[in-house]
């Protein structure tokens, strides 16, 4: 369960999905001048180097944001904050979605992070300390059924696990139909993968069946190497944001494109 390291997959197809839709939906959230509240349950380091030795050896960067950047104007919302990180940390730096929720929210909104990985939780600490975040070295399902309902209740949360046990499929519906429950007016946004096993299928029919309003968007992609079973990327998004299905479309065509 503590084995996952983002680090050899930052900056890969899926983190650019995820990403540009989180910067996406954060820019529309903070257009109102009413306070935020964001939290993720599964931060992992929010900062990572794509010339380190854990990048170089998949190559995910490289055919991730190294391949695919120029498909985002300058002042989208993901470039922007891109261009911000490698302005304060280098030019191969990669921003986690913890970064990313950083750049994009404002003094007034709040910052939540729960890491269990003790040192992913480490560098998280040390990266976020100017960032005005509050860093939790907890389980984040407990964190979240701890902090919802929120004040101020208009807000988001990312729920990102590693799907490294089966467990994390299992248990996702019910978790997600109890804060749902809670916290009716949240953005309450899940990523998981497509693999060729099929094995995220069954959570989905359940999410779907249980929130029908919600929003299913979908990437795939040739896997990055023989034998991965990564062949694609998806959100469930309850309570989009306005804006977000458009964006979606657009990384459709984008991927269609590309990956035909």
């Amino acid at each position: 369960m503590l084995s996952y390291q983002h680090g050899y997959h930052a900056g890969n197809l899926a983190d650019v999905h995820k990403h540009a839709l989180l910067a996406v939906m954060l820019d529309y959230l903070t257009r109102k001048p009413k306070p935020l509240f964001y939290l993720e349950t599964h931060a992992g380091r929010a900062l990572y180097d794509l010339q380190s030795i854990e990048a170089r050896k998949t190559g995910e960067a490289a055919q991730g944001i190294g391949r695919v950047e120029g498909w985002f104007a300058p002042d989208h919302p993901y470039a922007r904050i891109l261009a911000a990180v490698r302005a304060d940390h280098g030019p191969a730096a990669y921003p986690g979605s913890p970064l990313i929720a950083a750049y994009g929210l404002r003094d007034i909104d709040t910052l939540h992070l729960a890491e269990r990985h003790p040192a992913e939780f480490a560098a998280l600490e040390g990266v976020m300390r100017p960032h005005r975040a509050q860093v939790y070295h907890r389980d984040g399902f407990e964190l979240a059924l701890a902090l919802t309902p929120p004040e101020p209740r208009r807000g988001l949360m990312l729920i990102d696990p590693s799907y490294e046990i089966a467990a994390d499929y299992a248990e996702m519906p019910r978790f997600i139909g109890q804060i749902a429950r809670k916290w009716n007016v949240g953005v309450i946004v899940l990523w998981y993968p497509i693999l060729t096993d099929g094995r995220h299928l069954p959570m989905l029919a359940a999410l779907e069946a249980a929130h029908p309003e919600a929003l299913r968007h979908e990437l795939r992609f040739p896997p990055v190497r023989e034998g991965h079973r990564m062949a694609g990327s998806g959100h469930f998004v309850i309570n989009p944001p306005y804006g977000l299905a458009q964006e979606a479309g657009f990384l459709t065509g984008q991927f269609e494109t590309a990956f035909p």
